[in-house]
């Protein structure tokens, strides 16, 4: 067999693996709380009980299983790895293939939602002649694309290796990209890399520069963004210190604990969404714990630090001015950060869409899924 040839894939997890799961989850060592936490210290202790009984007694793994099978998965030796991906093709006159990225801790299982809608848009009330063949890999070192003892890819690397599917394992010479948190990332840094091969790329979340000092004599748009940038580099970037330092420290707890993975995943499902404080109302139950089962089952949560670490040992992975390819973004308000135009352009020199909603978080496609798919249509129907 080629070995660049892509092997369907199918997820079973064994019974042992979930039996093992609810054992664990039957025999928590709680901490205690901080008074009045109410989430400003960390995940809630009494939201995070609640869940984990629902996780143990009422949550049905293999209902999802079956949706995430749903999808045509394959597999390929590409980089190194066994890399994991989603491959739907487009239901109308001329698809266009689309790359699409997740981030951190993110996974594919964020698109089950979005993917019918840009694959088929005649059965969402849309127009045919907007359909996209969509591939989705899980980046390299996360959930099905991983291994233990595998090596660990930084942006760079995980863009290349896309690259490489696109192109090399699909023969999609022309394609989108999109994508948010590191998908943004990964997603410029295919437009500054392959311009040849990259017809736009359409983000959800823009990979600027985080520096408080970066602006001389700011606007007060850009003063507020600058002040937005304090804030979260004081009080929001804990996780990405540990990440990005010592990784495997905190690998052990979270490999070995899924209660302690689901308060670290959590915390980020509630900061950085716009559930105004009703997770389980605004995202629900199922949805998050599918996400985190996909790391539990794979043991890929210290793998998933690396582009963390790499990020903060490493050069900015997109230089200024560098993306030159069209480019949209649509800003959600509970977005991590927002720059302004005026900051994106630093980077993003050919921006020709730019949206602001008035609802939705960093997890776009999972939270606003309709307007994220309307978008993406709109802008790549004059790339096409």
């Amino acid at each position: 067999m080629n070995p660049r040839e892509p092997t369907p894939f199918r997820l079973e997890v064994p019974q042992h693996v979930l039996d093992d799961l609810k054992q664990r989850l039957s025999n928590v060592r709680w901490p205690d709380e901080v008074p009045n936490n109410d989430w400003k210290y960390g995940t809630g202790l009494a939201y995070l009980k609640s869940l984990v009984d629902y996780w143990r007694d009422q949550y049905d793994w293999r209902k999802y299983e079956a949706k995430i099978n749903s999808f045509r998965q394959y597999k390929v030796k590409l980089a190194g790895i066994d890399l994991h991906f989603i491959h739907e093709e487009g239901k109308g006159p001329a698809p266009m293939p689309l790359l699409i990225s997740h981030g951190w801790p993110g996974s594919v299982y964020e698109f089950h939602k979005i993917l019918p809608m840009l694959t088929d848009p005649a059965s969402n009330a849309a127009d045919a002649a907007d359909s996209f063949s969509v591939v989705a890999p899980s980046l390299p070192g996360y959930t099905f694309s991983f291994e233990p003892g595998q090596q660990r890819f930084s942006l760079e690397q995980i863009a290349d290796a896309f690259a490489e599917l696109m192109a090399k394992v699909l023969g999609y010479d022309r394609y989108g990209a999109q994508g948010g948190d590191w998908g943004a990332f990964v997603t410029s840094r295919l437009g500054y890399a392959y311009p040849q091969n990259v017809a736009g790329i359409h983000l959800n979340m823009l990979a600027v520069r985080r520096d408080a000092k970066m602006l001389e004599d700011p606007t007060p748009e850009e003063r507020q963004f600058l002040e937005e940038l304090d804030y979260f580099l004081k009080e929001e970037t804990g996780y990405q210190w540990i990440q990005g330092t010592k990784p495997q420290t905190l690998a052990f707890g979270l490999t070995d604990s899924p209660v302690g993975l689901a308060a670290w995943l959590v915390e980020k499902f509630y900061t950085w969404t716009d559930c105004q404080g009703d997770l389980d109302g605004y995202l629900g139950r199922d949805t998050m714990l599918t996400d985190i089962m996909l790391y539990w089952i794979t043991g890929a949560i210290g793998s998933s630090f690396w582009p963390y670490y790499a990020r903060r040992h490493g050069p900015w992975p997109i230089p200024e001015g560098g993306v030159k390819v069209p480019t949209a973004y649509i800003e959600f308000p509970k977005e991590i950060l927002r720059p302004p135009r005026s900051v994106a352009e630093r980077m993003y020199a050919n921006i020709q869409r730019w949206s602001a909603m008035n609802r939705g978080g960093h997890f776009a496609a999972l939270e606003q899924p309709e307007i994220l798919a309307q978008d993406i249509r709109a802008f790549f129907r004059t790339l096409r």
